[in-house]
Parts: C-alpha cells; structure tokens; sequence
C-alpha cells in the first residue's frame, strides 16, 4: 500500500524508519516511541456499546499492542498453536491473517506468545514473538523474509514471557535480548532479515536482575543518533549503526540484589530518561548522552518513595505521569524530580499492567481487569472524568488516533469514538 500523507523526517528530527506518518501509530508507543499522542477528539466515556464504532472478534490470544499504518490495523496473536498476525480494515474486517510457525505460549496470566508489539516503516510490517521468529511482511500480507533468533543464538531464559518489541534504528530491525546469562543487542537488515551486527550485553548481576523486558529507544542527542537500552541495572546508549557503546550510566542496584529485574521502560523528554526500577520503590532521572561510564555525573535526582513495576512512564512538556501498579499518579517535574501534584485513580483489586497514554490533556490508564480511566491532567491536579469498563482483560496500552481509541482486550479488538 503507498500511501498519500507526506513523511514528516524533517519536522520530527527523525529517522526514516521512524518518519511516521501524522495518523499512523506505527509501533508500541506510538510516532516517535515516546506514549505521546497528538490532540484530537477522543471519546471520554465508552463500554462495550457506548460510542461504540466497531468491535473485532480477536482469533488467538496475545497482548501486544495493535498499530496502525495507513488502511491497516495489525494486530499480533497465536492461532492454533502458531504465531500470525492479522490485519483489519478500518470498518473492523480481517483483510488478511498470517501463521509464521509454532507458538511458544505464555505463562502469566497477562503475557503470551504475542507480547512484543509489531512496527512498520509504512511499507513492511515486523513480527517478533516468544517463540523467538521475526518475520517481514508487505502490508498485503505476503512475507518477506523469516528467521529465528533462538534457533541462531540459544534459546530464551526469560523466567516469563518475552515482552521487548523491536525498533527501526540506524536503518536496520534492531532487536535487545536481555535474559539470565548471554544477553545481546541485534541489527537485521530490513531487506532480507540477514544479521548487520551483533553485541554483547551482559552484566555481572545476580539471579534474575539481568532480565529485561523493557523496549528500546532511539533518540538524537548532540546530533549522535543514539540507541537507548534499559536492563541488567544499567542505562545505556549506542550507536545504532554498528551497535558500539557509547555511555553506560549504573547505580540503579547498589547493593547488588537479586531478582530485580525489570519491565516498565523509561519515560523520554527533554534530553532525559525517567527509569522505574527495584520492584516499585525506585524512580530515577538521567541525562543522556555524554562518553564512557556517566553514572557519577548524569543522575539528576531518584526518589525512594514511588515507582512502578509495569506501567511505563510518560512524559511530555517538562513533565513525567508516573503511574503505578496500582493507580497513584505523581505528576513530576522532569528536571527536579519534584511532585507537581499526586493523586490516585479510584481502586480495585487489580493493578494497572500496560502503560498510559498522553493525548493532548487525556491520560488513558487501562487496568488489567478491563477497566480504562480516562483522566484529565494539566499543572496544578487531575480530574477522572471516567473508568470504563470493557468487560474482559486488558494487557495492551490503548492507541488514540485519527479521533479513534483502539482497545485490545483478551478477546476482542475495540474501536471507539465520540460520537
């Protein structure tokens, strides 16, 4: 499909692979990998009917997130034992599915084979599952090229279920496996899925600490494009063309603890990362860039007495949305690492598993008993304008585009909107 919309490579400061188009959401947290997305007007109250435009009986299980790429919406699953990938319509009709071979399933109850969310360059569509398989495929549905990374480098280690999404970087597919024992970082070249580089990434951290099912950043810094890799209690960058390390910032496990491992990703503005670690005690903020080991002179505050475990945070205009598990908001000052404000979406007893999205003043919190608050944020406080419940499991971060939000449940994809 070519598409009639402008590439915005310009405009955004960004790589071709990550020009994404203005309506599109072409990966897990969407244009520029930040959860950021543009104003529109998105529904604030919705179920199963109310502003209901569309629903999609899901054919498999999985918890990645849907994207979107001009008529396409993709979404990753396990069919009969296999992994594939389905493609709907924007009236919510399957244009195409496609099985890429046997299914490793999930463990948790929230994972699955399909946890890691698929990207697209606009033109060809990625694939990358638990079983270890990445594929390309056209956005028609023919494949590619298809390899797999586990039968190439060892089988996973993973205690759960492998969550890292890949990325577009340094023009190539780069993918960061960081597990118990031989971790590594590599670059597949998009035309054909051959290997353009491969590096080493492992620490010397205790049992389970060098597990990571965070997903990597690209950004620009001091006109180096940067690959950014969060795991194994280190913060590093690199560079995406030949995948060599250019800072490593550490001090996130001081005492050396076992079984931190770690699943939210860091939240990105400003030039500085806000990383969530220990297990929902820790938050800290890093500057980025710089050469060498700049844990001693990049730290710009941590607190000991917030965090989260699995939302990632979001930050946009000097501002960091830290959520946690279970439903506080601290609004931080990204430079300072001081509360603007604190607050809390209405409890349960289930905690909120996938991430926040920002739209415009919108904050989209889905819980993982199907339960989606929708939030109103600015500088001084927060207002829930509404919890909606989906009546089923939610595992997979909304999507707000094109004036739509996008909701996979565990059964059904939802398309949503104010009417």
């Amino acid at each position: 499909m070519k598409s009639n919309y402008p590439f915005l490579i310009v405009a955004l400061g960004l790589s071709p692979f990550l020009s994404a188009l203005a309506d599109d959401w072409p990966q897990w947290r969407g244009p520029q990998g930040t959860s950021v997305a543009k104003a529109g007007d998105y529904p604030t109250k919705f179920s199963p009917t109310e502003n209901l435009v569309w629903k999609a009986k899901l054919p498999g299980v999985g918890s990645s997130t849907p994207i979107v790429s001009g008529d396409h919406i993709f979404v990753t699953c396990g069919i009969e034992g296999k992994d594939s990938v389905v493609a709907y319509d924007w009236n919510g009709e399957v244009v195409w599915q496609k099985s890429l071979g046997a299914e490793r399933a999930g463990k948790h109850k929230n994972g699955s084979g399909s946890n890691p969310s698929p990207i697209t360059d606009g033109k060809n569509l990625i694939v990358y599952y638990k079983s270890g398989t990445v594929a390309s495929l056209t956005h028609a549905g023919e494949v590619n090229w298809q390899t797999n990374l586990q039968e190439k480098y060892g089988e996973d280690t993973l205690w759960w279920d492998l969550g890292t999404s890949p990325v577009f970087a340094g023009d190539n597919i780069v993918i960061a496996v960081m597990q118990e024992g031989d971790s590594y970082v590599v670059a597949l070249k998009p035309e054909d899925g051959s290997v353009a580089w491969k590096v080493d990434r492992t620490f010397p951290v205790q049992a389970e600490t060098g597990q990571s099912y965070t997903t990597p950043y690209l950004t620009t810094i001091d006109g180096q494009e940067t690959l950014v890799i969060w795991g194994a209690d280190r913060l590093t960058g690199h560079d995406p063309k030949d995948g060599s390390t250019l800072w490593t910032a550490g001090g996130f496990n001081p005492e050396d603890k076992a079984m931190w491992r770690v699943i939210a990703s860091p939240g990105f503005s400003d030039g500085i990362a806000v990383v969530p670690y220990g297990r929902t005690k820790f938050t800290a903020a890093v500057t980025l860039g710089g050469k060498g080991d700049i844990t001693a002179t990049a730290r710009l505050w941590e607190r000991t007495d917030l965090g989260a475990d699995c939302p990632t945070p979001v930050a946009s205009e000097g501002k960091v949305y830290v959520l946690s598990d279970r439903g506080q908001i601290n609004c931080i000052d990204i430079k300072t690492g001081k509360d603007l404000w604190v607050d809390a979406i209405p409890r349960a007893s289930a905690n909120y598993y996938s991430s926040p999205i920002l739209a415009g003043d919108l904050l989209y919190c889905a819980r993982e008993d199907g339960v989606v608050a929708v939030v109103k944020v600015s500088d001084t406080g927060m207002e829930v304008l509404s919890t909606n419940d989906m009546g089923e499991l939610i595992a997979a971060a909304p999507v707000p585009v094109r004036d739509r939000l996008l909701i996979r449940g565990v059964d059904h994809l939802y398309c949503l909107g104010a009417q």
